[in-house]
């Protein structure tokens, strides 16, 4: 019994997505067809009922069913196949709105004295424009609204088939039906207009929002002099990194790089060219390093750089590389003053078990001991 429940909810879902598919948004527009498809159902059952009363003429009630029926069908078949997605409107929107139009101003005229019952069926159709059609396309639909009402009107008070009831609707009732019919399709569309403003605004208002919110993220994970990942990026990149090694063992490289002498600079020519070198010293190592590999401004002339999969020997050449290009590269100020920087680097391999802190803090030592014993060097923790 409880193997056979999920046997039989499983068959269930493979029924639903064989009807309506998997895809959400055909989904959705199936789902919206199909409501407005009830609602037509229910519309064409009032018809019928009308009819078996006596109120209308059976031949065109049912001829009217078939014609809607049909409509509903196309609808749903266009929509269901996906054929529908190489319309401008995959949802066939504008298309169900002025057929159900249609058909509700030929209802009015073949219902007989039942006709009363068009203009609010006439509001449930243009509520489904609302949320789907755009204030031009809703212009439009009342245009026609107006235009396939006034015709209904003008055949029921002068046109007379044979299949309409003579006398069935005096001239004041025609007028109050035209009337309803007018505000209908006037306040629809007015309506549609608000909700259009309210959706565009808010839509604005949505981008303004995220726009926001990526250049907070920018200021709080980037460095603004160099444009590098900052402190706490890096904090979070390491964390990530460790992890990643705990599940999938890799060499994970860690460089510690110092400018040398920085404060010699900030005093002799001041802090305006120590942003200069800052800058210049961080493209220089960021055209020196693999595109995989991050580099951050850890704080004042300090820069971290976080190798994955990089053994200590490739890493010691890649950081060698770097020391010499930075030795020999000059920083030239805008007032032509030529700045000759160095660079010294400690580096460290995350060991089994190693937590971050102490990767960083064997990194550092290694830094320590490169400016202990000259600068402009790269040395490697044990």
């Amino acid at each position: 019994m409880n193997q056979e429940a999920p046997v039989r909810r499983h068959q269930h879902h493979d029924l639903l997505d064989r009807l309506i598919t998997t895809d959400p948004r055909q989904r959705t527009r199936l789902a919206m067809a199909g409501l407005a498809a009830l609602l037509m159902l229910c519309y064409i059952v009032a018809m019928q009922l009308v009819a078996a009363a006596g109120l209308a003429d059976p031949v065109p009630v049912h001829w009217w069913t078939l014609a809607c029926c049909a409509g509903i069908a196309a609808v749903l078949l266009l929509i269901r196949s996906g054929y529908s997605r190489r319309f401008a409107d995959p949802a066939l929107t504008l298309f169900q709105t002025v057929y159900a139009i249609a058909c509700t101003a030929v209802a009015y005229v073949i219902a007989g004295p039942a006709r009363g019952i068009a203009p609010p069926i006439l509001a449930v159709i243009m509520m489904f424009g609302i949320f789907g059609l755009t204030p031009r396309q809703m212009v439009g639909v009342a245009l026609f609204g107006l235009l396939a009402f006034g015709a209904a009107g003008a055949a029921v008070q002068w046109g007379q088939p044979s299949w309409l009831v003579p006398g069935s609707q005096p001239p004041a009732l025609a007028v109050a039906y035209l009337l309803m019919t007018t505000v209908v399709l006037i306040s629809s569309t007015f309506l549609t207009v608000r909700v259009h403003n309210t959706r565009t605004r808010l839509h604005h208002q949505k981008r303004e929002l995220a726009e926001a919110l990526a250049q907070i993220r920018e200021l709080a994970t980037r460095d603004e002099l160099t444009g590098l990942p900052n402190r706490r990026y890096m904090l979070e990149m390491l964390r990530l990194e460790q992890l990643r090694v705990q599940r999938n063992p890799q060499p994970l490289l860690l460089a510690l790089l110092d400018l040398d002498h920085f404060k010699t600079i900030n005093d002799t020519h001041g802090h305006a060219a120590g942003d200069v070198a800052l800058q210049a010293f961080a493209r220089m190592v960021r055209a020196c390093v693999r595109s995989s590999d991050i580099l951050a401004r850890w704080g004042g002339e300090e820069f971290l750089l976080l190798m994955s999969n990089t053994q200590a020997a490739d890493g010691m050449r890649l950081m060698e590389r770097v020391r010499a290009t930075v030795a020999a590269t000059p920083v030239v100020l805008p007032d032509g003053t030529a700045l000759h920087l160095t660079v010294s680097t400690g580096l460290a391999q995350l060991a089994p078990h190693e937590g971050s802190e102490a990767l960083l803090h064997r990194a550092d030592t290694a830094l320590y001991q490169a400016k202990h014993q000259g600068r402009n060097r790269v040395l490697c923790a044990a």
